[in-house]
């Protein structure tokens, strides 16, 4: 028990994203599924006890070594790190994929009123949303979805922690307007990104710039906002 409990807290110091229990088992075949669990909620409580300057969090259905909120002053001073930035079309896109997934390219741009390819593309590229496959309709268009790397970016353990539409509401009414600077997500200076409505793209790019993840024309799906909702939902 104390070995599996030690290399637990071995691979959980190098792992640079969360680690579940499939990837426990990867790595300690030998071990029993229910020896693995109970060395990991040891390792927990001897972490909390300590009281120190990180612990073990539960978040995107892992596990995964994190600061205290106590201490990011010192933090940044020290790393300086960038926040990352979203727009605020992406935020809305990202909004849209976690809430309706698994949804199509002109499902979005249906609620949203506007061509949002490169919003998507920016979102894969983010590794914040995936591609599931694609939809048995005609034009055969891609489906969309959020990763695990949102779940850990928004602190989730699985999508059942995302809140509900009425705590949003509650939330937006009880509580003033947050100041841009305390935004996680800030405005992008470089994104450019349009959130009015009309017929161009809400993003800098065009659909055609990147390829790489079927964001354009070849999935099936046309770039002006609406004119296929009938053939592909």
């Amino acid at each position: 028990m104390e070995e599996i409990k030690n290399i637990i807290e071995s691979l959980l110091f190098v792992a640079e994203a969360p680690l579940n229990l499939d990837h426990f088992k990867k790595a300690i075949p030998e071990a029993e599924t229910w020896a693995i669990k109970d060395a990991i909620q040891t390792l927990k409580k001897e972490y909390e006890s300590r009281n120190g300057g990180f612990f073990i969090h539960e978040v995107a259905g892992g596990y995964q070594f994190r600061t205290k909120p106590d201490y990011k002053e010192w933090i940044r001073r020290m790393f300086q790190p960038k926040p990352p930035k979203l727009s605020k079309p992406s935020m809305e896109t990202l909004a849209i994929i976690a809430y309706r997934q698994p949804v199509l390219r002109s499902e979005i741009e249906h609620i949203r009123g506007v061509n949002s390819g490169n919003s998507i593309r920016l979102l894969l590229e983010r590794k914040l949303v995936r591609v599931l496959g694609r939809r048995e309709i005609p034009g055969r268009p891609l489906v969309y979805a959020t990763t695990n790397k949102f779940l850990e970016t928004f602190d989730l353990k699985d999508l059942k922690d995302l809140p509900s539409l009425k705590e949003i509401g509650d939330l937006e009414n009880n509580s003033p307007k947050p100041r841009q600077q305390e935004m996680v997500f800030q405005d992008s200076d470089d994104e450019n990104e349009n959130d009015g409505i009309g017929d161009t793209d809400d993003d800098s790019a065009t659909d055609g710039e990147n390829n790489s993840h079927g964001v354009n024309d070849h999935e099936g799906e046309s770039d002006t906002p609406g004119n296929n909702l009938d053939n592909n939902t």
